[in-house]
């Protein structure tokens, strides 16, 4: 810290030193006339022509040279300026030296040209300090290693790390790729409460806060408004979706994180079998636009989008697992937990027990496949199968042990629905913190009639499996406890 306190000493030192020769250390305009990237892509013709260029960078690195200065500025892209002091003359070459230091951002006036050694370059007439540095950069080629420094100062990680900055590229173009997807099918997107009196549309554990003008408590959403884009399909809008922030109060995980994008949508007249063509259709494209290829090794998994996709039946593989049939309410899971030394909690409903068993299944899924057929306890928002009443419509995409992806044929029934939301409240009260609440005012929309529907919701747990990295890890900036 001693170190640090000096450098930061002698860089403001450095300020009073550019201000004494009339320079701002902090202007607010430059005169850039090019990016580097369109520099170095029109270089021969602008060395041809012999025009004045502006670049504007951070020094990354300062390199001495019989009396000359190669120096490496990066606005995005790496480009390198020829300081010499016979063009730039004694005083303001000397100022040059005496106060840029690595890190500072700076501007170079000049003209292309073109080392001996080759490298395209500007050969520097004239520079201006843009914003002065007062801490120094880690050093360009080790970066930072600690993972926790690295969260903290996400910043400098992206500055030093090529391959971030391409997955913060990457991550949005995943993203639009899905919004251009929906968009060019006639979805509307819209905006749905972050704010809600009763949180629904997952099994999640919400956030609470204060709403001080209304003197209310109130929660963050824990789904990207699944019950409010469902209230439009009851106002008449045929397909809506949204992209947003969800926030879930759980534990951390290489999976899991508190607050993430999600994105869901929905629409009129259509179930969860069609909606498996449409997913498997929206996934191919996402790997071919993202990253150009389908096939992806996840987790010691080979992934390949364009093979046929698997279907898994929930009840079939649990019941060849443990021999107990999950759609038989009254089975004894406790004891086959018990039995396989798998932890749980005592005094949790089935919905949980029969969930911890079918995790021990799951990894050894790789897919890609759809897994279907969850008895109608385990999903309070779908509709009941016609061809057996016991479970539901609903899938959900597995990819290389998790669950990547889930959709379902929408429960119109209000009736039901109420039913299903006394279950749940029964679950909370029984001290389930993850049971989904009652919505009396969601049931009272259904009452005016929902047309049949199909729903599907994918998280940003998509990208940082298909980036092969864990969720803080494919996240710009995640979540740091204050140190």
């Amino acid at each position: 810290m001693a170190l640090l306190e000096t450098i930061r000493a002698e860089r403001i030192a450095k300020i009073a030193r550019l201000k004494e020769a009339g320079m701002d250390a902090y202007p607010a305009r430059t005169s850039r006339t090019h990016a580097v990237d369109l520099f170095l892509e029109n270089h021969e013709t602008l060395e041809k022509n012999s025009e004045q260029v502006m670049l504007a960078g951070r020094v990354m690195s300062i390199r001495e040279h019989g009396g000359s200065l190669f120096v490496d500025i990066f606005d995005g892209t790496k480009g390198q300026c020829y300081v010499q002091c016979d063009k730039l003359g004694e005083s303001s070459y000397d100022l040059f030296g005496d106060t840029v230091d690595t890190g500072d951002i700076v501007e170079f006036a000049g003209m292309a040209f073109t080392t001996k050694r080759g490298m395209p370059s500007l050969d520097v007439t004239g520079w201006r300090m843009l914003a002065k540095s007062l801490r120094p950069l880690p050093d360009e080629w080790f970066g930072i290693k600690d993972e926790d420094e690295r969260y903290r100062k996400r910043y400098l990680d992206i500055l030093l790390t090529k391959d971030l900055v391409e997955r913060i590229k990457r991550r949005s173009t995943f993203w639009n790729v899905i919004r251009s997807y929906l968009l060019e099918r006639d979805f509307i997107e819209v905006e749905t409460p972050v704010l809600e009196t009763t949180t629904g549309g997952a099994d999640a554990r919400p956030f609470e806060t204060h709403h001080n003008a209304l003197d209310m408590d109130v929660y963050l959403r824990i789904s990207v408004g699944e019950l409010w884009q469902k209230r439009l399909m009851v106002a008449g809008l045929p397909k809506v979706f949204e992209i947003g922030r969800v926030f879930r109060n759980e534990g951390m995980s290489h999976e899991h994180a508190q607050d993430y994008t999600a994105m869901e949508f929905y629409e009129i007249f259509k179930d969860y079998e069609a909606g498996m063509e449409m997913i498997t259709d929206l996934y191919r494209i996402i790997a071919d636009k993202v990253y150009g290829t389908r096939v992806f090794t996840i987790k010691d998994c080979t992934i390949d989008f364009d093979k046929a996709w698997e279907t898994y039946d929930f009840c079939t593989l649990m019941l060849k697992e443990y021999g107990l049939d999950p759609r038989d309410e009254e089975a004894n899971w406790s004891a086959v937990l018990e039995k396989r030394n798998i932890p749980f909690e005592k005094n949790v409903g089935i919905e949980r027990l029969v969930d911890i068993a079918w995790k021990q299944i799951r990894k050894t899924l790789s897919g890609p496949g759809f897994l279907i057929n969850v008895p109608v306890y385990m999903e309070p928002l779908a509709k009941k199968s016609v061809k057996d009443p016991r479970v539901v419509e609903r899938f959900q995409v597995m990819l290389a042990g998790s669950e990547m992806g889930k959709g379902f044929s929408e429960l119109n029934d209000p009736v039901d629905q109420a039913e299903r939301f006394k279950r749940q409240q029964q679950l909370r009260e029984a001290g389930d913190e993850e049971a989904q609440m009652s919505d009396v005012e969601f049931v009272e929309a259904l009452e005016y009639g929902m047309p049949p529907a199909f729903g599907f919701g994918v998280s940003e747990r998509l990208f940082s499996f298909l980036e092969g990295v864990s969720v803080r890890e494919g996240q710009i900036f995640p979540l740091m406890r204050p140190r």
